[in-house]
C-alpha cells in the first residue's frame, strides 16, 4: 500500500475514533439513547454542512471527468445507504447498553476481518503474505483490546458485545460494497458520501416528522456532539473512500483500525474505562499490523 493511501487511512483513524468518542457520550445518556433520533440529527447535519463541498465536486466534474448515469449513482448511493443505516443504529445501540471499549473494537474487529475474506475470495484480490499477517495481526490486537481471558470485558452487558458483532457484519457488508462504487462504477467519494448521508435522512424521515419534540430535546442536549459527528464521520469515510481508490480494499479495510488505539485511548483517559494495561498490549500489536500493510 503506497505512502499516500497509509496517510488517508491514518488520518481517517482519528476522524472515526474521534466521532465514535462522542456518539458514545451522546449514546451513555437517557435522550442519546434514542439511536435513530441521534442518526437522524447527525446524517442531517453532514447533509448541510457538506453540502458546498458536494456542489464542489458536481460541478467540477461534470466539467472535467463526466457525471455517472443517473441509475448507476442512484443504485450505487441507494443500497450504501440501506447498510449505513442499519449499521449506525446498530452501533448508537451498542453504545446505550455496553462499553466503548467493547462494543467499538468487536463492531471494528469483526468489520475487517470478513471485509478481507469477502475482498480475497469474491473480488479476487490478492493483498501478499505481508499484507494477509498485517490484517490478522490488527484483528488479533483488535480483540486484545476488547476482550479479557478469552471473555467479554467483566460487567459489560452482553446485549453490548451482540451489536457490536453484527455491527461489524454491515462494517464489512459496506466497506466491500462502496469499494465497488468507487471503483467498479466510478463514483466521486466526496459526491457519494454527501449523497449517503442525504439518503440515511431522508429515510428517516417519517420517523423525525412523528417525533420533533424528542428531536429537539436530543439537539437541546447533545448538539456539539451531533456537529463532531456530523462533520468527522463524513471526513473519515471520504478518506476512506479515496484510499479504497489508491490500494486494495483487502488492505485498506484492516489498516483503518488504527482507530482502535485511539479510541482505546480516549476510553481510557477521558471516560475512565479501566485495563490500560491490557488495552495497551492490543495496541502495539495493531500498529505492528498496519507497519505490515504499509510495507506490503
Amino acid at each position: 500500500m503506497g505512502a499516500v493511501a497509509v496517510v488517508l487511512v491514518v488520518l481517517a483513524a482519528f476522524a472515526h475514533a474521534g466521532w465514535n468518542f462522542f456518539a458514545k457520550r451522546a449514546g451513555s445518556s437517557g435522550a442519546g439513547s434514542s439511536g435513530a433520533g441521534f442518526v437522524w440529527l447527525t446524517a442531517s447535519c453532514s447533509a448541510v454542512l457538506y453540502l458546498p463541498v458536494a456542489l464542489g465536486t458536481l460541478v467540477w466534474g461534470s466539467l472535467h471527468d463526466g457525471v455517472p448515469s443517473p441509475t448507476t449513482f442512484l443504485l450505487g448511493v441507494l443500497v450504501s445507504a440501506i447498510i449505513h443505516l442499519g449499521y449506525f443504529l446498530l452501533l448508537q445501540r451498542g453504545y446505550a447498553v455496553g462499553d466503548m471499549s467493547v462494543v467499538y473494537p468487536l463492531a471494528r474487529g469483526t468489520g475487517p476481518l470478513l471485509s478481507m475474506l469477502v475482498a480475497v475470495l469474491v473480488l479476487q484480490e490478492r493483498p501478499g503474505w505481508l499484507g494477509a499477517c498485517g490484517g490478522l495481526l490488527v484483528v488479533c490486537g483488535v480483540f486484545v483490546i476488547g476482550l479479557s481471558d478469552g471473555v467479554p470485558r467483566a460487567g459489560t452487558n452482553l446485549a453490548g458485545v451482540g451489536f457490536g458483532l453484527l455491527t461489524g457484519a454491515l462494517i464489512a457488508t459496506y466497506t466491500v460494497w462502496d469499494a465497488h462504487a468507487v471503483t467498479g462504477l466510478a463514483l466521486s467519494p466526496l459526491l457519494f458520501d454527501w449523497a449517503n448521508n442525504l439518503s440515511r435522512s431522508v429515510l428517516l424521515g417519517p420517523y423525525a416528522l412523528r417525533r420533533r419534540e424528542a428531536l429537539a430535546r436530543i439537539w437541546s442536549e447533545h448538539r456539539r456532539e451531533i456537529i463532531a459527528v456530523g462533520v468527522l464521520s463524513p471526513l473519515a469515510y471520504i478518506l476512506v473512500l479515496f484510499a479504497m481508490q489508491l490500494a486494495p480494499v483487502s488492505l485498506v479495510a484492516p489498516a483503518r483500525e488504527l482507530s482502535i488505539v485511539v479510541a482505546g485511548l480516549l476510553a481510557w483517559r477521558v471516560l475512565g474505562e479501566a485495563q490500560p494495561v491490557r488495552r495497551m498490549t492490543g495496541a502495539v500489536v495493531v500498529l505492528a499490523g498496519v507497519v505490515l500493510i504499509g510495507v506490503a
